[in-house]
């Protein structure tokens, strides 16, 4: 769940909290003005802003990291808006809680009274599920708000996407979490017992999470600490965090995209971060294995063919070495591969080559370069004429090998970098002599 609390029903003010809830449900915004680091939403230009000045709420996925205060804003929403606020979870609901909510939402229209259904882990519901939302959105029974830290776009049913506005929340930056931690010291009356280099450590630490920092600052102001904690003493006190990534979702894509993306860029440097992300984090190594291999073909090619080479002998290194020995020769392939001159001329010569087969793929080759394994075929022409290259000048005959209903196409174009320097003059030498042979 994003939040606290998140299926309770009803729209409870700061003052309704008790003094022994957890320090982040305590420190909830009273009002929009109050929300820290979403300022793209709230501030004066924000569109949940306008959505309130104009007095029409639109159903909405709002879509974001753990901890940047999805539920919050619903609660606030509601609050600004007078609506009555019902929140469930995908976790915990199924079809017969849904129904129940949706009676309810009737009913409390018929009394003139308005609901906001607020959905935490909307992505949860299966499809027919998140259908089942449509009517009542629609009519107007239910304004709904989802909240998901998962990609709209692969999550959630079309129609329902297209009946609501999503909206982004950011992770915390760091000004906006010291902004937490201003405010967490505030309500408590008592300063948080670390230096302030392990001050922006515990920042660091929470990785845009809100929720995680408070909880690391509840536990750190429940303790008996007589001196200011330093970086490594604070270390050893919380557990660390382990990286925000799921390897079936969208930060999986995401991470192997800046990868591949670093890497045709030529920077090592952030290519070897995103693979230490991905490392870290739990993703399979062969997994990025496959993808640098496949990389070393796409965008190096021929301008280095050590690449490929590079690439597979990591595999076998890794194959051999397995974690974490093995990791150093991914290391070694993915600095090789960043730092190896560039061309995609193969990729878009397969791309072409491909192309043309399907559209010319009867055709059929020119006599003299077909195969006569039985007399019947010598005597038809198969195989004559055939000039034998290495008996040519040059070792090059300037036969036309395409078939004769097709004029030659130019599919692989090297580029001027790397190896393939070497490649296009040689190519650009064999045409001079095709030329001098046929005219």
């Amino acid at each position: 769940m994003d939040d606290f609390f998140a299926t309770d029903d009803a729209t409870r003010g700061q003052e309704d909290i008790p003094v022994s809830a957890p320090l982040a449900e305590r420190l909830r915004p009273k009002n929009l003005d109050n929300v820290v680091g979403q300022d793209h939403l709230v501030g004066q230009d924000g569109a949940l802003k306008r959505m309130i000045v104009a007095g029409k709420l639109s159903s909405i996925i709002f879509w974001g990291p753990p901890g940047t205060g999805k539920t919050s804003l619903a609660r606030l929403l509601a609050n600004e808006t007078d609506l009555h606020f019902k929140a469930i979870s995908a976790v915990f609901s199924g079809v017969a809680e849904l129904k129940k909510v949706f009676a309810e939402a009737e009913q409390r229209q018929q009394t003139g009274k308005q609901t906001l259904l607020f959905v935490d882990e909307i992505h949860r519901f299966n499809r027919s599920q998140q259908d089942s939302f449509l009517p009542y959105v629609e009519k107007g029974i239910v304004t709904l708000v989802g909240a998901t830290t998962e990609n709209p776009s692969f999550e959630l049913n079309a129609a329902l996407l297209s009946r609501t506005q999503v909206l982004i929340l950011n992770r915390l930056d760091s000004s906006a979490l010291d902004e937490l931690l201003n405010k967490a010291e505030a309500l408590t009356e008592k300063n948080i017992p670390v230096t302030k280099s392990a001050r922006e450590a515990l920042i660091a630490s929470a990785d845009g999470d809100g929720r995680f920092l408070l909880n690391q600052v509840e536990t750190l102001l429940s303790l008996d600490i007589a001196e200011p904690l330093g970086p490594a003493a604070l270390a050893k006190l919380l557990h660390r965090r382990m990286a925000v990534y799921d390897k079936d979702r969208e930060g999986h894509y995401n991470l192997i995209s800046a990868l591949h993306k670093s890497l045709r860029g030529s920077d090592p440097q952030a290519a070897l971060y995103y693979l230490a992300r991905m490392l870290v984090a739990g993703e399979e190594p062969l997994y990025v294995l496959r993808r640098i291999v496949r990389f070393a073909s796409e965008d190096i090619g021929l301008a280095d063919p050590q690449a490929l080479v590079q690439a597979l002998a990591a595999k076998d290194s890794y194959d051999f070495l397995g974690s974490p020995e093995g990791e150093l020769a991914i290391v070694q392939a993915c600095l090789y591969c960043a730092t190896a001159p560039k061309s995609n001329a193969a990729y878009k010569a397969q791309k072409s080559a491909w192309k043309s087969a399907k559209q010319t793929g009867s055709l059929v080759p020119p006599q003299n370069i077909l195969n006569a394994p039985t007399k019947l075929m010598k005597d038809i022409g198969y195989g004559q004429g055939y000039n034998y290259d290495h008996e040519s000048d040059e070792g090059f005959s300037g036969d036309n090998y395409w078939p004769e209903e097709m004029e030659p196409e130019l599919f692989y174009q090297p580029v001027d970098r790397g190896f393939e320097h070497k490649i296009r003059e040689r190519l650009d030498y064999w045409e001079s002599l095709r030329r001098e042979i046929n005219d």
